[in-house]
């Protein structure tokens, strides 16, 4: 056997480079977590696949013969152009039902005080000397929302893209572990046994119709660039809530969502290249974005508390930390600390109507930042 021949049979071994190998083993890691531990496996296993796909030594999944493979086609087909986020919002709108949050409006305030931790983490990054795109994209990981975070990044850092999305994505999952230490330290255990009564008043079908349509139509006047995230997460509400499209309902919960999560994901993946990816400035935006995170849910449960402090003791500050986009898992974790408290207390339902106004806040601060650093970028 010649030379030629063995390098021939050998040359994924001979070009396989140790940044190609780490990473190809940080995929096997977020495998993992998806199997054994359960962090996010919907996206957190074909971001692992995808990752261990693109750093194969040789492969062709990136480029075959000159031309795109299969994961640069899913990456230009669906994150290069924010095609995949936007359909994934209209499958959460599906899933979202905004009635505690119609019920008692006032939590508004909540969701909009859970995205300041984006913001001092945007004036943070700038400090450190990212650049303004850069560091809009880093803040957006505190919404602790993937969707947003991709479209704002791919937006304005496409590079940075992969490691954005991993942080997003894995602080989402890590939720119940990160938010109870902080809810513990800033409340006492007399503000979390606060039990408030909740009002059932029904809420027509007329008006859960009407507050999709209206959400839209201000959002798309006042923050323009925050249109399509708030659109097509309205638009799919819009279809639970007229209950005469359950076909296409069923379908962006279901099939759509599940396809386009794991086109995602693999897309996703493909941006995680060693040469690209194992830089120091990753681990500046895994930093960033945890203390993103952190600053979130510390501003909400504060705002909670003023909260608190101006109904005379009658509000309960947790369910500030649930204005965060971590939707519906942050509510989930609000209702296990308050329960820990007095194992009679539910707050469950003004929870999730904080984070439902999470979830439309952390679009509209995504729209906010891109109507912030968009003539920075062009320039």
């Amino acid at each position: 056997m010649d030379a030629e021949t063995l390098n021939n049979l050998f040359a994924g071994v001979l070009n396989l480079s140790w940044q190609g190998l780490v990473m190809m083993l940080v995929g096997c890691l977020l495998i993992w977590l998806a199997i054994a531990k359960e962090y996010e496996p919907l996206l957190l296993l074909p971001i692992g696949a995808g990752c261990i796909l693109a750093n194969m030594p040789l492969s062709t999944m990136m480029v075959s013969d000159g031309n795109p493979g299969m994961l640069q086609v899913l990456y230009d087909m669906g994150v290069g152009n924010e095609l995949f986020p936007l359909l994934i919002f209209i499958g959460i709108g599906a899933m979202t039902d905004f009635g505690p949050l119609l019920e008692n409006p006032r939590m508004v305030l909540l969701g909009a005080a859970g995205q300041f931790g984006i913001f001092l983490t945007l004036i943070l990054a700038l400090l450190l000397g990212f650049a303004p795109n850069e560091a809009a994209s880093i803040g957006v990981i505190g919404a602790i929302d993937g969707p947003t975070s991709i479209f704002v990044s791919g937006k304005l850092a496409p590079e940075m893209v992969g490691p954005i999305t991993v942080a997003a994505y894995s602080y989402m999952s890590l939720v119940p572990i990160i938010m109870p230490p902080i809810m513990r330290i800033l409340t006492t255990h007399k503000e979390r046994a606060i039990k408030m009564p909740y009002s059932s008043r029904e809420i027509s079908q007329k008006t859960r119709i009407i507050f999709p349509i209206a959400v839209t139509v201000v959002v798309g006047v006042l923050v323009p660039f925050a249109l399509p995230l708030i659109g097509t997460l309205m638009l799919g509400n819009l279809m639970r809530e007229s209950k005469v499209v359950e076909r296409l309902t069923g379908a962006a919960q279901n099939e759509l969502n599940n396809i386009v999560t794991l086109f995602l994901g693999l897309a996703i993946g493909s941006t995680m290249v060693g040469d690209k990816f194992i830089q120091v400035q990753t681990l500046f935006i895994l930093l960033l974005g945890l203390l993103a995170f952190c600053l979130d849910t510390v501003c909400g449960v504060l705002f909670g508390k003023l909260m608190n402090l101006l109904s005379g003791g009658k509000f309960n500050p947790l369910i500030g930390a649930a204005g965060i986009s971590a939707f519906p898992m942050a509510a989930r974790v609000v209702q296990q600390e308050a329960s820990k408290a007095d194992n009679s207390n539910f707050v469950l339902m003004h929870a999730m109507g904080a984070n439902a106004a999470g979830q439309v806040a952390s679009a509209m601060a995504g729209g906010v930042l891109l109507a912030l650093t968009s003539n920075m970028v062009i320039a």
